[in-house]
């Protein structure tokens, strides 16, 4: 709940800053560029604040920049926490005799008690830290080392699908931009259609700025999209790193500790 709070804030503040951006600079720009370019009889130029004028291009940077919050605030996330890893977090484990063959097993007691009480607790949440919680509780209960192996791969598998179903989100802005940056290709093709009759006239000057809007939307909204896209593959990169790190953790600290 507070993590649906902080993402409608995000969203509020970016409508109001690419707002307030536009209404500040970008339209009143673009109005002086085109009617001094019309003023000398030329066409609209290619500048940037024409290129962006237009409400499609507008809600593209809003949704641009709540779709950067919302995986940049995943990056924060993973990243917090990954110098967990280089960390014992089981380290001194006290061996207790099991039997008469003098095998050993791990405190797990007292390992669970040290994960509760000596991680901050902006770090109990992580991936790891719940993996290892959950693996040892199960192990303490069964005495079991393959269940304690299922236990770290059904929670590993568990953390994969909540970080595809956290990343939904994300994918559907990074469809949503190019469907709106069409949209405007659409809006701008219609309004150059119903202006066919002043272009065979001699006047192309409507037509050619209905074109702009067109071909500008989608341009702006592809270049969005790319970008959102490069970020979205780092996020997936890191996302699969904490995975295999996590795997990696459990095998290298405590599988084979008790094996």
């Amino acid at each position: 709940m507070k993590d649906m709070l902080k993402s409608f804030a995000a969203l509020l503040i970016s409508i109001v800053v690419v707002h307030l951006f536009y209404i500040g600079y970008v339209r009143p720009e673009a109005a002086q560029l085109i009617e001094f370019a019309v003023s000398q009889g030329q066409t609209a130029p290619r500048d940037i604040a024409v290129i962006i004028k237009d409400y499609e291009q507008e809600i593209c940077f809003i949704l641009m920049l709540w779709g950067c919050y919302l995986i940049l605030s995943a990056y924060r996330n993973i990243l917090k926490t990954k110098y967990l890893f280089s960390v014992d977090l089981i380290k001194d484990a006290h061996l207790q005799p099991e039997d008469t063959d003098a095998k050993h097993n791990l405190d797990v007691n007292a390992i669970i008690h040290r994960l509760d009480t000596e991680i901050p607790a902006d770090c109990m949440q992580s991936p790891l830290v719940r993996t290892l919680r959950s693996s040892l509780w199960r192990y303490s209960s069964t005495n079991n080392v393959q269940n304690l192996s299922d236990a770290i791969e059904s929670n590993l598998e568990a953390l994969a699908v909540k970080q595809d179903s956290e990343n939904t989100m994300i994918r559907y802005l990074i469809w949503a931009i190019p469907s709106i940056g069409f949209i405007g290709t659409v809006r701008g093709i219609g309004q150059a259609l119903s202006q066919a009759d002043k272009a065979l006239a001699g006047d192309i000057s409507g037509m050619t700025d209905s074109l702009g809007i067109a071909f500008n939307s989608t341009l702006v909204a592809l270049l969005i999209s790319i970008f959102l896209m490069f970020l979205f593959h780092q996020l997936q990169r890191l996302q699969d790193s904490q995975i295999v790190d996590t795997q990696d953790y459990c095998d290298k600290f405590l599988l084979r500790r008790i094996r």
